[in-house]
């Protein structure tokens, strides 16, 4: 009886608008006096190619691959959202080979201010 209403299903709920919102749920303050580059490559309807740039306390999510990334994370758009969403276990994740990351240390120093953990 408790329960919130379910999202409906054409909710705009995957990795892209995920990734292209990701500069208005990051926290400034966390971000301040940090330099770096991801890339978001991205397979599925909901997938695409990203590079979030983040520079001193300001984050932007542009189109395509640009300029030289710290981090790639890589696979499908729905394996990415089931870890946003804490579906799956991040490990399980990356050992079963669904998401591939370059550089797993950079990612977990950024994971939960991006929201990804």
């Amino acid at each position: 009886a408790g329960e919130p209403p379910a999202e409906p299903k054409d909710a705009p709920r995957n990795a892209r608008a995920f990734i292209l919102g990701l500069p208005d749920r990051i926290d400034p303050g966390r971000i301040a006096g940090v330099q770096t580059v991801f890339h978001f490559d991205l397979d599925g309807p909901g997938g695409g190619q990203f590079t979030l740039q983040v520079d001193d306390g300001k984050a932007e999510v542009l189109e395509g691959l640009q300029g030289t990334p710290r981090c790639t994370v890589s696979g499908k758009d729905e394996d990415v959202m089931a870890l946003v969403d804490g579906n799956v276990n991040p490990l399980m994740a990356i050992l079963s080979g669904k998401i591939k990351i370059s550089d797993p240390g950079e990612l977990l120093k950024y994971a939960k201010v991006f929201g990804l953990m």
